[in-house]
């Protein structure tokens, strides 16, 4: 039994905190500064947190290993499994030709690639992450902007950047719904006041999506688009949120901005259209559009039958309905009877007080998954585009030799995460930060920022750190209500630079081993939109703003 200790080195928060960061240190300069290969930073990093855990922490060889092994199983379930099921959708969408057909519809709707960025990276990925979540809108519309003919790093960035301010509410509200647990908070006054905070942030990112296509002519001649979609995503979104539903509160913000935007559209275009010079998508993972920007020009101006439009957006209306029907009471309840939860095997640990550390615990959640969901939404496909099952089990197979070092990155990444939390160097960064008195309003995103970031996952940096924003806030005189939700919106940024993110980013977009180059071509928004959140907190916790706190 390894019993967790807050302050191993010199007794010393502060001290040990400094040592408690080595690991993330390591990881970011590996990928950001010296741009190594994610795969490669993230065992190089897992291996610095295991020596972190034995030598400082004093946690036996054995339950560190156990921990890593913990982590990388999580790593490849649930989130991978969700992440080679979609990119092998996408894989026989591209066999079949019926992307270049989707690719040429959203021409029709709007030949602007900026426009084309705000509908599918923001727009449908917000509804992608409202219904699964743990990393499927990233690999899906990367994919997607990838074959409209968007360059690969531009195409990640803006899946990695869109992939912000739904979060919060992703996988229908799974990481309100967790905060409220490790709380004892009611979800859905939390989920009010994150409804209350990151619209606010979902004003701005449409508007980030056009400046990183166009830079300041993105911003000068197709503002009305990013502006109308962000504000009706924010208004949505809040309302939805505070008087409908919070699970809701995705489904029904991403449905009613993609509908302001084909309206507005239909009305009003871009004085100049913007393409990437005619780009043509490079191959993902065994075959991609290659349609040569002549012949699609010509394509889109001699519309396809509309027989082969629908089967091109087939698969991506399979995958909604298969992911609501799945979140129907009745059916949800029976899937979860194939859902086991147990001890990781031979890993026992207690947190500083005795307490249960509740990641010793693994869910294999078989049927309520994303993945298996996203693996049933192809088999579907399968029927609906007419795919052979040897074409298919090809796509597969090339799907998952693409996706190699993203497996590998992943499952080291999550590996680190679990070494470092259930030895106690998260909860050490955590406490420390926590003791900073009334300028914790300011830290307390910081804090969910750096969950995220080290997890990639809203509901893990939740579970990691929610009930610590309550203690700390009763400590400080803060509303506990608003620290914990800013933890979750705080949170909500780190994903953009959270390790595994970048690696599915990468491989989606068939850059394997530049996640450095995505990790600085993101840092700067995650940093500036953070500093945004910061201020909003610390106005929340004043008499500025403390009206919106509920």
């Amino acid at each position: 039994m390894y019993h967790q200790v807050l302050d191993p080195l010199a007794h010393s928060l502060g001290w040990s905190s400094l040592v408690a960061a080595i690991p993330l240190l390591v990881l970011f300069v590996l990928l950001g500064v010296l741009r190594w290969a994610a795969w490669i930073a993230s065992l190089i990093s897992l291996v610095v947190s295991l020596v972190v855990a034995i030598w400082l922490y004093g946690m036996p060889v054995g339950q560190s290993l156990l921990a890593g092994t913990e982590g990388a199983a999580f790593g490849f379930f649930p989130i991978l499994w969700i992440v080679i099921n979609a990119i092998w959708v996408y894989n026989m969408t591209v066999a079949t030709g019926h992307f270049d057909v989707l690719r040429r519809s959203f021409a029709g709707v709007s030949p602007d690639q900026r426009v084309q960025a705000i509908l599918i990276a923001f727009c449908f990925g917000a509804l992608l992450e409202a219904l699964a979540g743990f990393g499927t809108p990233v690999a899906v519309t990367a994919v997607m902007l990838i074959a409209l003919g968007f360059a690969p790093l531009k195409a990640a960035a803006l899946a990695l950047t869109a992939n912000t301010a739904p979060v919060a509410f992703g996988a229908m509200a799974t990481p309100i719904i967790t905060l409220g647990a490790v709380t004892g908070h009611s979800s859905d006054v939390l989920g009010a006041m994150v409804g209350r905070q990151t619209p606010v942030l979902s004003v701005f990112v449409p508007l980030v999506l056009v400046f990183i296509v166009d830079r300041k002519h993105g911003i000068r001649q197709t503002w009305p688009v990013a502006v109308v979609c962000g504000v009706t995503f924010a208004i949505a979104q809040y309302v939805t949120s505070n008087f409908i539903s919070v699970p809701l509160a995705d489904v029904i913000a991403s449905l009613v901005s993609a509908g302001a935007v084909v309206l507005l559209v239909r009305v009003w275009q871009p004085s100049v259209t913007y393409t990437e010079g005619g780009s043509t998508p490079p191959v993902i993972a065994g075959g991609a559009a290659d349609e040569p920007p002549a012949d699609f020009v010509r394509r889109v101006e001699h519309p396809d039958a509309p027989r082969e439009v629908v089967r091109a957006y087939a698969p991506y209306l399979i995958v909604i309905i298969v992911f609501v029907i799945c979140q129907i009471g009745p059916i949800k309840s029976w899937l979860g009877h194939a859902t086991y939860t147990f001890a990781w095997p031979g890993l026992h640990a207690v947190n500083a007080k005795g307490g249960k550390v509740g990641s010793v615990t693994f869910t294999l959640n078989l049927l309520t998954s994303p993945g298996t969901q996203m693996l049933i939404a192809g088999l579907l496909t399968m029927i609906a585009l007419s795919v052979s099952i040897p074409k298919a089990v090809r796509a597969y197979g090339s799907t998952l030799y693409r996706l190699r070092f993203a497996i590998v990155t992943v499952m080291a990444v999550l590996a680190l995460a679990y070494v470092m939390n259930i030895s106690g160097q998260t909860i050490t960064l955590g406490t420390w930060m926590a003791g900073a008195g009334g300028v914790f309003a300011l830290l307390s995103p910081i804090l969910g920022w750096i969950g995220t970031a080290v997890t990639g996952s809203d509901t893990s940096s939740n579970s990691l750190f929610g009930a610590l924003q309550v203690t700390a806030a009763a400590k400080t005189g803060l509303s506990p209500t608003l620290m914990a939700a800013a933890n979750s919106s705080g949170g909500v940024l780190g994903k953009m630079i959270s390790p595994q993110n970048l690696a599915i980013a990468a491989a989606a977009v068939g850059l394997d081993g530049r996640e450095g180059d995505i990790f600085r071509r993101v840092f700067g928004w995650t940093v500036l939109f953070l500093a945004g959140i910061c201020i909003l907190v610390v106005l929340q916790s004043t008499s500025v703003l403390s009206w919106m706190v509920p």
